[in-house]
């Protein structure tokens, strides 16, 4: 233990070193500069500063410069000297060990400090339903701003109005630089002078609306304070008064508004059909005057508690931060109107200093609890501050851990109290600080929850047992009330999500960014891990998909050729069957026309009779005999039931050709020439 209190001790004297060379005030850069060098300092004074022929430019300073402090003793007055001479140098102050910075630091003029590269800040403007990203060195100005805009957007700059800014309002000509602003930051744009255009569907509209979040401007004029909420655009009317109920004390009954437009006669009326402007709307709300109103200033206050000898060591430690006394303990202007957070009823209760959630007791909503919890703390400790997550504990988990590898993020759950002399430095020099601030936003999931009431604190340990089991809830039960705010540091494994760290209230903001920095270092290497198995995973799954895919189209495939070759032999049998069908009919045809032929008379007869001789397509001959008297049709028919009827073939003579089936069937043999013998040929009809 003692070796690890010696090795924080040493970087912490590394830190103060190397930030004194070279000027570096962020911590976290310091500190990641370090770390790329193994805490060796002359190795990351070489990373930071440019070097001359391999020299370090601060030995180069040592050798030809005077110091800023020379530089002083050089300018004293003659009379200085004349008090004695200097006493002469101790060996000790000559030395110099590596973690310490007076082998080059104390010569090293604020002019040869290497010029860092400048500071570039990143801004995501949304304009009706577009977002547009600008990214700008921290020496531009609003109006910078605004033109690239102009350019992305096609609204002049004399239109436009960019809001969003934690200080306020700003001009054109305001630098970032002079605004303190994060690395990370949301702007919007309004154009109070150019119409939206109108929804070519009223329903898409309305449910567009809906789904919209309206940003309330309230002014409370009698606390001279101003609140900016969010809601849903499906909220009514009446629940945006109970809200601001709980942030004002003042009941719905007794709230005097001015701002609604005129159709929003009806509380239980959304906020998207309300009429009011969209995507800000200023609205100003005040007590009811009643003659009957009387107050009691000595009630409003809170009295101070005595300090133990324990709490008066924290007292005089919290000096050191600049804070005042009557702040930590609640004695400034401001408390004695401090707004109640933790109030779990619906009955206005005494105004006490408290930071905790509006949370009705028949309220499951802990989001208007978060939301209640994130106005306070901006009036309190300043717009810079964590971002914190609007939505129930599960909520925040399921963002934090249950995403995809890549997208996944530790979660700092910070607990409150606000009857801990720690609070108010906590807040106001760690939790604000523009270091911690932007590294929670930018790897974390910041969650938060006020102690101070039992019944808020009953609640979280109820919550906490069912998200990270009772040990957690038992760990932060047994933490006193001096030991708050605490900070946990929750992070998801593969099984179920544990509590990595806690971090008190009694800590420094460069101790708190290392154990942040360690936290996500872990969690880092764990990700990786989890990245590799979930892209692993995921070439299983696609390999597997594609091998279904393959099954899938062999199968159909398979399925398609079978119903074609079921097809088609279900065709080849209709269509024996028609032939069979159509043969059966010419037989019957040929049967019949056969019976029907009157029977062949002899040679020598009464009658004459012509004897005919016909010659197939395969070669083989027909004979018989007929009366010249005979019609045609007979010698049809007789031609026909050998199987040659007379649409489909046409019969010939030979010498002169003559084709006999153009011929009138009722016309005898004799008419026909065809007497007393002749020889004929049948043939195909094309």
């Amino acid at each position: 233990m003692a070796s690890d209190s010696d090795s924080n001790m040493d970087r912490e004297m590394i830190l103060a070193d190397f930030q004194a060379c070279t000027g570096i005030d962020n911590i976290a850069e310091a500190i990641t500069l370090l770390e790329l060098n193994n805490w060796d300092l002359v190795a990351a004074i070489n990373s930071a500063i440019p070097q001359e022929n391999g020299i370090l430019q601060s030995e180069v300073s040592q050798a030809n410069l005077f110091s800023p402090l020379n530089q002083s003793e050089a300018a004293e007055p003659a009379s200085a000297a004349a008090a004695g001479p200097a006493p002469p140098p101790s060996s000790s102050s000559s030395s110099s060990s590596p973690a310490s910075s007076s082998a080059f630091c104390p010569t090293l003029p604020s002019r040869h400090i290497v010029e860092r590269q400048p500071r570039m800040l990143s801004f995501r403007v949304e304009y009706r339903q577009r977002t547009v990203e600008v990214v700008l060195e921290e020496a531009s100005t609003v109006g910078e701003i605004k033109q690239i805009l102009e350019t992305e957007l096609g609204v002049p700059v004399s239109k436009m109005q960019l809001k969003g800014w934690k200080s306020g309002d700003v001009s054109d000509s305001t630098a970032l630089r002079s605004l303190h602003l994060p690395k990370n930051n949301s702007l919007y744009v309004l154009t109070p002078d150019i119409a939206p255009t109108a929804s070519t569907s009223q329903n898409s509209a309305l449910q567009e609306s809906l789904n919209q979040n309206f940003l309330l401007v309230i002014s409370h004029g009698e606390a001279q304070r101003e609140y900016n909420l969010n809601f849903p655009g499906s909220r009514t009317i009446q629940e945006v008064k109970r809200n601001v109920s709980d942030l004002t004390n003042i009941p719905v009954r007794h709230q005097q508004w001015e701002g609604w437009p005129a159709s929003s006669s009806d509380d239980s009326m959304t906020l998207a059909v309300s009429g009011i402007s969209y995507p800000c709307h200023h609205l100003s709300v005040c007590r009811r005057s009643s003659p009957a109103t009387t107050q009691e200033p000595t009630e409003d206050c809170v009295d101070v508690h005595m300090i133990s000898d324990s709490e008066g060591d924290d007292f005089e430690d919290a000096s050191e931060f600049g804070v005042d006394e009557s702040e930590m303990f609640g004695m400034g202007s401001s408390t004695c109107r401090k707004t109640p957070m933790s109030t779990l009823s619906l009955t206005p209760l005494p105004v006490i200093a408290t930071l905790g959630q509006q949370c009705p007791r028949n309220s499951e909503n802990e989001g208007d609890a978060l939301l209640h919890f994130t106005a306070e703390f901006s009036t309190r400790y300043g717009e810079c501050h964590p971002v914190f997550y609007i939505g129930s504990l599960e909520a925040a988990s399921q963002e934090a851990f249950y995403g995809k590898a890549r997208d996944r993020k530790l979660m700092a759950i910070y607990l409150h109290n606000d009857e801990s002399v720690l609070s108010n430095v906590f807040c106001s020099q760690m939790m604000c600080a523009d270091s911690i601030v932007a590294y929670l936003s930018q790897n974390f999931i910041t969650w938060a929850w006020d102690v101070t009431k039992e019944a808020n604190k009953a609640r979280l340990l109820t919550m906490c047992t069912r998200h990270f089991g009772s040990v957690v809830a038992q760990t932060i039960r047994t933490y006193k009330t001096d030991q708050f705010p605490l900070l946990l540091i929750v992070m998801g494994k593969r099984t179920s999500n544990e509590v990595f760290n806690v971090i008190q209230g009694n800590t420094t903001v460069d101790e708190l960014m290392m154990r942040l920095m360690g936290a996500m270092e872990i969690f880092t290497a764990q990700q990786q891990e989890d990245i590799k198995d979930e892209d692993e995973r995921e070439a299983r799954e696609t390999v597997k998909r594609e091998q279904d895919e393959a099954y899938r189209l062999s199968l159909e495939a398979d399925r398609k050729k079978r119903e074609a070759q079921e097809r088609e032999e279900a065709e080849q049998v209709r269509l024996e069957r028609m032939k069979k069908e159509q043969e059966d009919e010419k037989e019957a045809i040929r049967l019949s026309l056969e019976q029907a032929l009157p029977a062949e008379p002899v040679e020598e007869g009464r009658e004459p009779v012509s004897k005919l001789r016909i010659r197939t397509p395969s070669g083989e001959f027909l004979e018989r005999r007929f009366l010249g008297s005979c019609k045609l049709q007979v010698l049809f028919d007789f031609v026909a039931s050998k199987g040659f009827p007379w649409d489909e073939f046409k019969l010939l003579t030979t010498f002169p050709r003559r084709n006999i089936t153009q011929m009138d069937p009722g016309s005898s043999l004799l008419e026909a020439r065809l007497f007393p013998q002749e020889t004929l040929f049948l043939e195909a009809k094309e």
